[in-house]
């Protein structure tokens, strides 16, 4: 398996498929001004089968397709059937902001796709509209029933939590996660878009969060999964209604627990979402290495995850790009 120097075993791939979105969410990128790359600069499918198969027999038995937003790469349930063909791949997901999921849900569903995470900071019309700069409430929630009504489970529901943004709406997103057949993950705002105005005091803790939902419902949250390899601390209802999860990447680093590494739409691999190396493996693929060359490459690169990142700490630095060019 892979492992870094720190002696976490890398299972985990996240792979952006793009970096286009037809959303402009105010944490992730601007609104205006975007440059996209040129279609010849992103990894083909081909390619990322390729790749995807050089990991698995590294260990990696997990991949979660992202972008940008993947559903704008024409005829995606293509690449979803290549890499659930592909041997030692157990889990194959998506994150999406779930525009196309009404046109897409079946073709996805055939092709192998078996669970599917999707982005959605807002229950109301208007602050939805002003979060990702698009009104497009109605057509995400339809596309959630619809992907739902293909049998794909478990549907998982991202917030986004802001302070004096969206943080009053906690509540109404977990009596959905009591309600509807989806796991709600609240995530603690994180500084990765350009001009995001991303400050600590508009950090909302789990910790605030888990309380507040105690609070306003009267239920208690039992924990099913906590600190451990996944990004989310998994909670259920006391009365064993509904799911919850939070991603504390701010208050409650779980970097030291991190089984993930990621690829860039355009063929670099990041060992964090915060790294400020990337290793091309575009290159390696474009110019001929065989595919233990690669290999080779992706263990030196992996052996070389950081630590952590260093968020809370005087010396962090924001990544270059933003999360739509890194890969959500």
């Amino acid at each position: 398996m892979l492992k870094d120097s720190y002696g976490r075993y890398i299972n985990n791939l996240r792979i952006s498929v793009t970096d286009r979105c037809n959303f402009r969410c105010s944490y992730c990128m601007p609104e205006e001004g975007m440059v996209w790359m040129n279609k010849s600069e992103l990894l083909t499918y081909e390619e990322i089968a390729r790749i995807t198969g050089i990991f698995a027999g590294l260990g990696i038995t997990k991949i979660r397709l992202t972008g940008g937003e993947p559903l704008m790469r024409k005829d995606l349930h293509i690449l979803v059937h290549m890499l659930a063909e592909v041997a030692g791949i157990k889990d194959l997901a998506m994150t999406t902001n779930g525009f196309f999921l009404n046109e897409r849900a079946e073709l996805l569903a055939k092709a192998g796709l078996k669970r599917i995470n999707v982005s959605l900071d807002s229950l109301e019309a208007l602050k939805f509209k002003e979060i990702t700069r698009r009104d497009y409430l109605n057509r995400v929630l339809n596309g959630l029933e619809t992907i739902t009504s293909y049998g794909i489970r478990p549907v998982k529901i991202n917030m986004v939590v802001m302070r004096d943004i969206n943080d009053d709406e906690v509540t109404e997103f977990a009596i959905l996660a009591r309600t509807k057949p989806y796991v709600i993950r609240f995530i603690e705002f994180m500084p990765i878009g350009n001009n995001d105005g991303w400050r600590n005091e508009k950090v909302v803790p789990s910790k605030d969060i888990r309380e507040r939902i105690e609070r306003d419902l009267n239920l208690k949250l039992i924990p099913v999964e906590y600190h451990g390899t996944q990004p989310s601390d998994r909670y259920v209802f006391d009365d064993g209604h509904g799911e919850i999860g939070f991603i504390s990447s701010v208050s409650e680093p779980f970097c030291e627990h991190c089984n993930r590494v990621r690829i860039t739409s355009d063929g670099k691999l990041r060992t964090c979402l915060f790294s400020h190396h990337e290793t091309d493996l575009k290159q390696l693929v474009r110019s001929g290495v065989d595919n233990d060359g690669i290999r080779k490459v992706i263990i030196d690169a992996v052996w070389k995850k950081e630590e952590g990142h260093l968020i809370n700490r005087p010396e962090f630095v924001r990544p270059a790009r933003t999360m739509s060019q890194i890969g959500g």
